[in-house]
Parts: structure tokens; C-alpha cells; sequence
């Protein structure tokens, strides 16, 4: 059996780990494992949300093991059906591979370069002919796939299931397959996922995988799991001041799970902060600012933390702007369209420039900003802000 040492540190804020009894085994092994992480390429940041998982994963590079990182951009064109309650839009190939070609450059962030393989599943998944397809199909019954939470609910509700999405975890097992996998890591969320893909290596003869998850971070809003598509995340490389910023608008009611999963810290410190906090002996604002510099810390240095923390009391605590404002130059027109304004100073969509000028979240040099057009010269040298955290100078 492996050392408590090796297990336990492993082990740590993991949601689940199914077989527990075969995991033991696997390390008592004499030899370094394989260690899978699928990620499908759906959206362009790897969110402090991706990088729980992914953490877990470089704790196995540094005990020796091999990461196994799939970019899923085969089955990313399918679309995973967890948790869904309806079928989701599929993306295309061009979308997919502009989406992966952002998260390959992000990874290194968190991950070690040696025992690590970077996989696209699309080299083992597009070459499947018919044969190999209904052979991978027969690893699965109907029945089995109604067992299923989100699929037996949409069943009972009379709800639209394609056959296509009966595919997704088959061909995520095929990826243990291609792999030969020792342990497969996900989020809590992906739990059927990962237990289908012991299913399919048994099927193919292999001694099936480990599934280890970790809980899903809950986003910024501390209500919902963090989703690029819902706006409520970090990416790993926002600037860091970005990063500090949104660390310190989360409600205090998510900073022993932050300071867990999104800060890493060691158990008996969060064990000692979370009765701090229930005490009153520490501040909730004092423990958010220490969990954002460790935040940030993970991802750019320290010195940046500090720098951060600094341009944050600069906006909110003395009323003022950062002192290194991005500038961005106003078009030549003698009259200026705000909300295009907005989308192009601050890389948004028409659509939310607009909503946040509805909302009330645009000012210009602290004077709230709600029309559709102003004069060129009202703009030059003013200071542009979008909510709490974003802001331009205005220049000719």
C-alpha cells in the first residue's frame, strides 16, 4: 500500500475518488502513472475554475506521475451534455480550434513542462470508422445511459435527446482508451463521465481508471459554479489588478471555499481563518484582501500582488484612478456613438456596452453617462470608467 505521506496530500479537497481501494493500489505501483485531464476548448480563458483541477493535476507531476492533458477538440464539436437540461448549440471546428490555441499558451501557468503530454483527441477520434464506432457504441446500453441524472430527467419531461449526446461519454472513455489512463480527474459535475470511462477501457481489455474529482468553484456571484458563459469568473491571466479586484467583490459567504480551492492553502490554515471569521476575530475585509494577494500571487509574482493591492485602495478606498490608465484614442467623427465607444475602448459586444449604459455602470470622469451620442470634444482627455474596476483615458 502507498505511503500516507503520497495519499493523503493527493487526497486533499477532492469531492470524490471512486474506487478509493483500486486508487491505493495504483500508487503502491512501481511505476509513475498516467494521469488524464480532459478539457474541452468552449471559451477562450482557463478560469480560476479550470485551474482547481488543473492544480490537482501538477500535484501528480511533482510526486512524479504523468499529466495527461487532452485538449478536447473533437469533443468539443459534440458538446457535453452534463448538467444540461436542453441540447446544447454546437460549435464549429474553426471555433474550436481558436478556443484551443488560446488555452494551449495558458496552461503552462499552472502545469510543469516535464512529465507532461498535451493530447487533441481528434487524433484518435476523427480517424473512427463505422466498425470502430458501433464497437465503442456496444460498451454502452440505453439503459445505462438513462441511469443518468440530467438525461433521465430530460426523458421524463419529454425532452429532445439526441443520439449524438449518448456519444459524448463514450468517446470521453475512448480517450482513457487512447491514453491508457491510470486515474482520470474532473469536476464533481463529471463524475458519470469519468465511471463510463472504466466502462469502455474494460471494454477494450485495459484495468480501468480512477475517477478523482474536485468540487466546482462557485463563481464570483458566490451562487452559481464559475462559467464564462454566466461572466461570473477570473482567467488566470487577467492583469493582476483585474484579478485583486474581482477576488475582492465576492460575498464573504464564499471565501472558505476560495481560500480552499482558488488560494490552494493548506487545510488547518483555512480551518484556522474560517474561525477567525466566525469569531470575529478577523475581518471579513482583511481576510478577502489576504485571499486575493495569494491569488494573485499564484499566477503573477508577489510584487505584482502588492502593486495590485495598491491600485485598488488608489480607486476605492481615496476615491481616485489608477495612476497607469490604459489611453485609447477617440475616432475623428465630430460626434460619438457611446455605446460603440464602450465596446471598442473595453473589447465588449454592442449588446453589453449597451446593457451596462442602461444599468448605470458608465461614467465619465465620475458624471454617469446614459445617452446614445456625444460631441467628440466632451470626451478628449476625460477619463471613461465601466464599473468598478475598468477604466480609459480618453485621447485626440
Amino acid at each position: 500500500m502507498p505511503d500516507s505521506d503520497a495519499l493523503q496530500p493527493l487526497l486533499r479537497y477532492t469531492d470524490k475518488v471512486v474506487p478509493i481501494e483500486e486508487f491505493e493500489e495504483k500508487l503502491a505501483l512501481d511505476r509513475p502513472l498516467r494521469i488524464k485531464l480532459g478539457l474541452d476548448p468552449t471559451a477562450p480563458a482557463v478560469t480560476l475554475g479550470w485551474a482547481v483541477v488543473l492544480r490537482k493535476l501538477r500535484q501528480f507531476q511533482e510526486m512524479g506521475h504523468t499529466a495527461v492533458l487532452i485538449v478536447g477538440d473533437f469533443t468539443a464539436q459534440v458538446g457535453d451534455p452534463s448538467q444540461k437540461a436542453a441540447t446544447r448549440k454546437r460549435l464549429s471546428a474553426d471555433e474550436v480550434n481558436g478556443y484551443a490555441e488560446n488555452l494551449l499558451s495558458q496552461f503552462g501557468r499552472v502545469l510543469l513542462e516535464e512529465n507532461l503530454e498535451i493530447r487533441r483527441n481528434s487524433e484518435w477520434l476523427a480517424d473512427l470508422d463505422m466498425y470502430g464506432m458501433l464497437e465503442l457504441t456496444s460498451s454502452s446500453t440505453v439503459a445505462q445511459m438513462l441511469e443518468r441524472s440530467d438525461f433521465a430527467n430530460r426523458y421524463e419531461q419529454g425532452n429532445p435527446i439526441s443520439v449524438m449526446e449518448f456519444l459524448y461519454p463514450l468517446l470521453q472513455g475512448y480517450d482513457s482508451v487512447a491514453v491508457e489512463a491510470d486515474v482520470e480527474l474532473g469536476g464533481s459535475d463529471q463524475l458519470w463521465n469519468l465511471m463510463m470511462g472504466r466502462t469502455v477501457q474494460e471494454r477494450y481489455g485495459q484495468d480501468p481508471q480512477v475517477a478523482m474529482t474536485m468540487p466546482l468553484l462557485v463563481g464570483t456571484d458566490g451562487v452559481e459554479k464559475m462559467s464564462q458563459s454566466m461572466g461570473n469568473y477570473i482567467g488566470i491571466e487577467d492583469p493582476p489588478e483585474e484579478m485583486f479586484g474581482k477576488t475582492m467583490s465576492i460575498p464573504d459567504s464564499a471565501m472558505g471555499q476560495w481560500y480552499r480551492l482558488a488560494a490552494d492553502v493548506e487545510p488547518d490554515e483555512a480551518d484556522r481563518l474560517d474561525a477567525a471569521l466566525e469569531s470575529g476575530e478577523l475581518h471579513p475585509n482583511e481576510a478577502k484582501r489576504s485571499l486575493a494577494r495569494q491569488i494573485v500571487s499564484l499566477y503573477w509574482k508577489s510584487e505584482a500582488a502588492q502593486e495590485a493591492e495598491a491600485g485598488f485602495d488608489t480607486v476605492f478606498k481615496h476615491g481616485g484612478v489608477p495612476e497607469d490608465l490604459a489611453e485609447h484614442k477617440i475616432p475623428p467623427d465630430e460626434m460619438i456613438h457611446l455605446p460603440s465607444l464602450i465596446r471598442d475602448v473595453f473589447e465588449l459586444s454592442g449588446s453589453e456596452a449597451r446593457r451596462l449604459i442602461a444599468q448605470g455602470a458608465v461614467r465619465l470622469d465620475g458624471r454617469l453617462m446614459d445617452g446614445e451620442e456625444l460631441e467628440r470634444s466632451e470626451l478628449v482627455g476625460r477619463v471613461i470608467r465601466v464599473g468598478k474596476r475598468r477604466f480609459a483615458l480618453l485621447t485626440d
